[in-house]
């Protein structure tokens, strides 16, 4: 069983950066880890992956602003988010997987509580 916890998130203005991160209670080298949000009546989004060797994973919507990274010596990947906009305001998640696929919900197996963003004009 692998308990992920998500922390970083918060309140912002256009244009601020914010950086996640997700904490592992255990060893997740043999993972790879996503990230996803969820805005109010919409479906989860994925935003972001990467490999447990650490290839990585981001969308054509965020790519020039969202980057990933890792570190296994403290279980731990960071979202960096810069430039951000109203619309990036969700609940974001990070999950851990060892599926070969990494884009979708269904390939992770174990989900933090998610944190809260939100970005005003």
């Amino acid at each position: 069983q692998l308990h992920l916890v998500e922390s970083g998130g918060g309140s912002v203005q256009v244009g601020a950066s914010l950086r996640l991160s997700c904490t592992a209670s255990s060893s997740f080298e043999t993972f790879n880890i996503g990230w996803f949000r969820q805005a109010p009546g919409k479906e989860r989004e994925f935003v972001a992956a990467i490999r447990w060797y650490g290839l990585t994973y981001v969308p054509d919507s965020v790519k020039d602003r969202f980057s990933i990274s890792r570190d296994n010596a403290i279980q731990t990947v960071n979202l960096q988010m810069n430039n951000l906009q109203p619309e990036d305001t969700a609940v974001y998640f990070c999950a851990a997987g060892q599926d070969s696929g990494v884009t979708l919900n269904s390939q992770y197996e174990f989900w933090g509580q998610g944190t809260q963003v939100t970005v005003s004009s």
